[in-house]
């Protein structure tokens, strides 16, 4: 086949997938419209307030309603960055212990929990969580924390029930464990082998070489961070049974507080009684919309700078 009939076969390909992009656009799009349409009521009543105070008064009359999504933002924002400190180094060290430690009869047991683990329903999570999660880490870690480290402003809140936003944090970040230690996973076990036999010709340890590798890696990990953000971002059903569900705006961790997802599971059933509370609803689900876009696209540009950088 000659040069012009593969070009043509290239050009007709390109025709054939363009409404597949044109598709997804316009999806992405049509949800960007609809929910600014449908906040915009409440963005218009409230105005900049109702991002940045922390009120929730639901009333009859909807001149006494009053909606401030700051606290629900902010514990969106923060359960998710506890979810990554925990997560992204436990999906890494996981990573690599499956592709060049464990031994072979363990190895892909090990994957298939991993995989099974990705699929369960959230539900079962969140229970395991209340029952199980929320009094270890009360009984064992709070309140060791507490007594003896509470002259850190992180540890000074006493950790009555255990619903806060600590556990919120773990119990995310145990969720995303399976999704971004799999593309880690699969990412680093792509690295061809002659990489690392030169590694070890040149003498490197096997940490030395472990090293190395993963910075052949950065966009797969980079993905994996991107990728476990979302997730523990928009997570509803767990993190609303383990936060304790309370407009606090705050950094102490053993506090109770809520998220944009939980607000809007607890609330929306209730909203359409008043006159402004499903429009605010909308505006905490825009919010959510906003974050993940401007993840991704902070993700993007790393990736774009890492593989010019690469190929320089």
């Amino acid at each position: 086949m000659d040069l012009k009939k593969i070009l043509r076969k290239i050009d007709e390909f390109k025709i054939i997938t363009m409404p597949a992009v044109i598709v997804v656009f316009l999806l992405f799009v049509s949800m960007l419209v609809f929910y600014f349409v449908s906040s915009y009521p409440a963005i218009e009543r409230y105005g900049i307030d109702l991002f940045i105070k922390n009120v929730w008064i639901a009333a009859e009359e909807a001149s006494k309603e009053v909606y401030g999504l700051a606290a629900p933002i902010w514990g969106s924002i923060y359960t998710a960055v506890i979810a990554i400190l925990f997560a992204l180094p436990i999906s890494i060290a996981y990573a690599i212990y499956v592709n060049d430690y464990a031994p072979k009869p363990l190895k892909y047991p090990l994957i298939i929990i991993s995989d099974i683990m990705a699929g369960l329903p959230t539900i079962i999570y969140g229970i395991w969580g209340a029952l199980i999660l929320v009094p270890i880490l009360r009984d064992y870690i709070m309140k060791f924390l507490y007594e003896y480290f509470s002259f850190i402003p992180l540890f000074d809140y006493p950790p009555l029930t255990g619903f806060c936003y600590l556990s919120a944090g773990i119990l995310l970040g145990i969720m995303v464990i399976p999704f971004a230690s799999a593309i880690i996973r699969e990412a680093y076990a792509m690295i061809p082998t002659v990489y690392k036999e030169g590694l070890y010709a040149l003498g490197a340890t096997r940490y030395e070489a472990t090293k190395v590798l993963l910075g052949y890696i950065k966009p797969a990990i980079l993905s994996g961070f991107i990728l476990a953000f979302g997730r523990a971002l928009g997570e509803t059903v767990a993190v609303s049974l383990v936060i304790g569900n309370a407009f606090n705006l705050t950094y102490k961790l053993f506090a109770p507080g809520y998220t944009i997802s939980s607000l809007i599971a607890n609330q929306f059933g209730n909203a359409p009684i008043y006159k402004y509370m499903t429009s605010a609803l909308y505006a905490g689900g825009l919010v959510l919309f906003l974050i993940g876009l401007v993840v991704n696209l902070i993700g993007l540009y790393y990736l774009r700078r890492w593989r010019a950088h690469v190929s320089h």
